[in-house]
């Protein structure tokens, strides 16, 4: 996931001779400053500061849009009105980071309720400024006039004003209103369901017998209390239990458990969520909420949606009928040995542990022998030395660095060529108590320029929860947590080398359903002969993998393609019916499409979509966006980098500058079209699922 924070179009920071611009001026100037150069972030601030931080920019940027919004109509030039605006873009869009970043990453919780407080009020502010009928004016003003703006600027002019006309300014004042209290009790109630899922504490205990068929290694890392194993929801708990333990009675209780986390208070949120969603799509005239939303994406509608999930639905159904009768085939002779009756269905406890089966059995890839070849280490240095040739950058690790957690590291970027500086990013990889649960890329502080025309820095984050080393035995990575990592950090690139004007589109800041595509494409690595030899190297004996078990891991990909594509399908699918009514009963919906699409029904009393942080953290009605963008994933890798080579410079220079550099100044067709030479195809995605 792509953390869309920055806030939208935001506006401060025209001095004004004021009491009040003094005293904001003052106090940031009090805020204690970062010692790194070029960056403007410091992760020091205490609670209070972060409050007081938060109420700052609001008031300063306040009041810059009073003085913009106050610009007579006759009066409106690029100098009194974009510019302001494009200057708070990236000033608001940096220092927010400081209030909202650490409700994700502290370990004080004083400071992550302080951070999830400030991140409350400065969302209101959002709102409160999208909903700025003055400044709308204004800016529509100055579109009117029709000035010939350089391409960046006459963008961004076309973004702001189609914006505001989908935030519905040009609307009555009374359903203005109504827009304005929709959205600030969405975006409270979207911030509560996330801050409930992290704050989610549920412990389990299981005897060792209860968790046989989990390794050694893996036992040895948990706590245990009166002669239990402790084990929390935490994917590094909750995945290898689920992969490997051979009790179905312990993986049903941990996945009853998982799936029915926060179910009293999320599912409720959820459901008036979708209501509040398209009573703000009634009022602005849209169908439904996935129109409105889809409007703006390389989709279009939600007619193209459906037709691409279900053409592909089909296309899968023979091959995912294949897997789930291996799977029952599997599990029937495993009852047999075990003496227990078989019920003839996968359930929803069944599921992951027999795709894991099957990848040992049909495939002979055993993942927890292989995450012997995988320490964490090694992947960072490869992963960074690969990502640094193919993309023609420098990284260089900063010792001593100012972090928030000593887990962290910090690395400053340079063009490799021209040594010209490009920004930071910071790794924070392992997991701890209060930290988001996830892997996820943050971008803290835009690249782009500033109103004088002086580069920004770029600064990012990536934050994953791989397990943590032990005394006697490193961080060991299962071979689909380094495939996140290549993904990840493949966003973490794509903020570094944007090279854009305005804030509102650097880095990540494309469309939504093309962002996933870059940082697909980077996936492609992991599954290939040359760069898994450099990637793996045995934490005991020093080997890299053979090449016997190589060729088993990339047979492998297409284990259990067809239900694995099925479930994105069926979240996909859920999203967008969600999303085109106004009244919902999730959990049942989600049991009805979980049986029709994937064939797997979910275990009687959970509800997974109250876990689903997607539906309330900016991907509303664009799941979808990762199987669309797969499509162009495939197509560059296969028709270039597999044609020209993977570690090509000059293939990867043109990645650079046609597809990362633009941020979000290109349409994504015309980026794949630049890159490509021509439209973009589905053969090659289709052929990676064993089509």
């Amino acid at each position: 996931g792509i953390n869309a924070e920055y806030g939208t179009f935001d506006t401060h920071n025209i001095t004004r001779k004021s009491s009040l611009q003094s005293s904001c001026n003052q106090f940031l100037m009090s805020v204690p400053t970062t010692s790194l150069p070029h960056s403007r972030l410091n992760w020091k601030l205490s609670a209070k500061e972060i409050e007081n931080l938060a109420d700052v920019l609001i008031a300063k940027s306040k009041a810059l849009i009073d003085q913009v919004a106050s610009v007579p109509l006759d009066k409106v030039s690029y100098e009194n009105v974009m510019k302001p605006l494009a200057q708070d873009a990236v000033d608001y869009g940096t220092l927010r980071s400081m209030c909202d970043f650490p409700q994700h990453v502290s370990s004080d919780k004083e400071i992550r309720e302080a951070s999830t407080e400030a991140d409350k009020k400065l969302s209101n502010f959002d709102v409160e400024k999208s909903m700025r009928v003055d400044l709308y004016r204004v800016v529509q003003a100055y579109h009117d006039k029709g000035e010939k703006l350089e391409p960046e600027a006459d963008r961004l002019l076309k973004k702001v004003v189609r914006d505001f006309k989908r935030n519905g300014l040009h609307l009555s004042e009374e359903k203005r209103n109504e827009i304005k209290q929709l959205k600030e009790r969405m975006s409270q109630i979207e911030i509560q369901f996330n801050q409930n899922l992290n704050e989610e504490k549920t412990e389990l205990l299981f005897t060792k017998e209860e968790l046989s068929g989990l390794a050694e290694d893996f036992l040895s890392g948990l706590e245990q209390t009166e002669g239990k194993y402790k084990l929390t929801l935490k994917y590094p708990h909750y995945f290898p239990l689920m992969k490997k333990c051979s009790v179905p009675e312990t993986r049903k209780k941990m996945e009853i458990a998982f799936n029915s986390r926060c179910i009293t208070e999320n599912t409720k949120i959820l459901e008036e969520l979708v209501e509040l969603r398209q009573k703000h799509a009634d009022i602005l005239g849209y169908p439904t909420h996935a129109a409105y939303i889809t409007e703006v994406r390389m989709a279009k509608n939600p007619e193209n949606i459906k037709k691409f999930l279900s053409e592909l639905s089909d296309k899968l159904q023979p091959l995912a009928k294949r897997e789930l009768d291996v799977f029952l085939r599997l599990k029937k002779e495993e009852d047999e040995k075990a003496g227990r009756t078989f019920d003839g269905a996968i359930n929803a406890w069944d599921f992951r542990y027999y795709s894991s089966m099957v990848e040992e059995k049909e495939y002979g890839v055993d993942h927890n022998q292989l995450k012997d070849y995988f320490p964490m280490e090694h992947v960072t240095i490869n992963l960074l030395e690969m990502y640094q040739t193919l993309l023609g950058l420098k990284f260089e690790k900063i010792p001593d660095a100012e972090v928030w957690h000593p887990d962290v590291e910090l690395f400053k970027v340079t063009d490799s060529q021209s040594g010209q500086f490009m920004g930071y990013f910071y790794l924070d990889l392992f997991p701890r108590e209060g930290k988001y649960g996830h892997a996820a890329c943050f971008g803290l502080q835009p690249g782009c320029q500033n109103t004088d025309g002086a580069q920004q820095a770029c600064v990012a984050a990536m934050v994953a929860n791989f397990t943590k080393p032990l005394p006697d035995k490193p961080s060991l990575l299962l071979h689909d947590e380094v495939e996140t990592y290549f993904h990840e950090f493949g966003h973490v690139m794509h903020q570094i080398c944007g090279r854009t004007k305005f804030a509102e589109f650097s880095g990540t800041r494309v469309e939504r359903d093309f962002v996933e595509a870059p940082s697909q494409m980077l996936e492609n690595w992991v599954w290939d002969r040359k760069s898994l030899i450099k990637l793996s190297n045995h934490y005991v004996n020093h080997v890299p993998l053979s090449d016997d078990i190589i060729e088993k891991l990339i047979k492998s990909r297409l284990a259990n393609a067809g239900l694995f594509n099925k479930r994105q399908i069926l979240l996909a699918t859920f999203d967008q019916l969600i999303h085109s009514t106004n009244k919902v009963d999730t959990a049942g919906l989600y049991a009805q499409l979980a049986k029709e699409i994937l064939g797997v029904p979910a275990s009687p009393g959970t509800n997974m979509p109250a876990n689903f942080g997607h539906l309330a953290g900016g991907y509303d009605a664009q799941y979808y966006g990762y199987l669309w963008s797969e499509v162009f994933c495939m197509d560059m890798f296969v028709s270039r980098f597999e044609k020209e080579g993977i570690f090509n410079p000059k293939v990867g220079a043109d990645y650079r500058s046609f597809i990362l550099a633009p941020g979000g100044t290109v349409d994504g067709s015309d980026m794949l079209r630049n890159f490509l030479g021509r439209d973009p195809q589905q053969e090659a995605f289709l052929k990676s699922k064993g089509l």
